[in-house]
């Protein structure tokens, strides 16, 4: 109901497990010359949600639509390859898995993990006072949309590829810290979307300051020029009566607020006198764009100045 990250069953340790699937048109782009990069960032996106509860992933399985007669058998190959990699990365193994012949293309993992059920992180324990960190900057959203639009910069395409294919294996890390009370990550229904879960699970109000969120320098000045995706407006028509927004905020800062990101950074709920380990994780782990953004407090909904 509150729209946790994974199902979680009791096994001693519990187990933890996950699924998400890529389609053409939304997660895919035109591009097939990065396929790799494609079958990196989905892997990297299903990986996200294990570690979003705190948990450390075992192994994945492979789901694989392909259109066979449409789409080149080395394009195909690039996109699992890519997924491989990242699972490596993770130290996992894709254990197995199924594909089909279909009209579109579809990639996906079943990704299952392992954590102490002492250290499971759901989305819905923060508590009052707590202080609202984000790892990863917003906008790879915006940029998917400017490659779609073929205006983005090479350079914005190299950092989207950096930011959705960076793994969020901190989450296991900020698990051991009695501090962090509350975890998630940040995908499709954008910063805001995903900050009213967590504000509706724990009871509480999440206040944002517009000037601490780290942002993409691109994505923003290609808000600017009204480039976003269909996603963006669709989150603010599901749940923009819940937020307040500050009279300085501009509707582009919006776009941005409610961006859908793919393989976004972890937003974590900790006490104060936790805000500076979690912080360090983050950034010694490489997380360099790392900041606190806001506060939860007694009331509801979400409030950005």
């Amino acid at each position: 109901g509150i729209g946790d990250d994974a199902a979680v069953v009791a096994t001693g340790k519990h187990t933890v497990i996950t699924t998400d699937m890529a389609v053409e048109g939304t997660h895919f782009n035109c591009q097939w010359s990065g396929a790799f990069e494609i079958g990196r960032k989905i892997a990297a996106a299903n990986l996200a949600d294990i570690y979003a509860m705190g948990a450390l992933p075992i192994f994945a399985l492979a789901l694989l639509g392909m259109p066979i007669n449409v789409l080149p058998m080395d394009v195909i190959q690039k996109i699992t390859s890519g997924g491989e990699s990242v699972c490596k990365e993770a130290g996992i193994m894709i254990a197995g898995g199924h594909s089909i012949d279909t009209v579109e293309p579809i990639y996906g993992l079943v990704v299952v993990g392992i954590v102490d059920r002492k250290k499971l992180k759901r989305n819905n324990a923060a508590k009052a006072g707590d202080k609202i960190i984000l790892s990863k900057p917003l906008g790879v959203g915006i940029l998917s949309a400017a490659l779609k639009k073929e205006v983005l910069s090479d350079a914005g395409y190299q950092q989207m590829i950096e930011l959705t294919t960076q793994l969020n294996k901190p989450g296991a890390i900020l698990a051991e810290a009695a501090g962090v009370h509350a975890l998630t990550d940040v995908t499709g229904f954008g910063l805001a979307g995903h900050l009213l879960e967590m504000s509706r699970g724990s009871n509480l109000k999440a206040q944002i300051n517009w000037n601490d969120i780290p942002v993409i320098e691109e994505a923003a000045t290609l808000a600017q020029k009204d480039i976003f995706t269909g996603a963006s407006t669709r989150n603010w028509a599901a749940y923009g009566h819940e937020v307040e927004l500050g009279s300085d905020i501009t509707a582009w800062q919006k776009k941005l607020l409610t961006d859908p990101q793919t393989s976004g950074g972890l937003l974590i709920s900790c006490a104060p006198e936790a805000e500076q380990e979690v912080l360090s994780v983050l950034q010694t782990a490489g997380f360099s764009n790392s900041k606190t953004i806001g506060t939860f407090t007694v009331g509801s909904g979400l409030s950005v100045s």
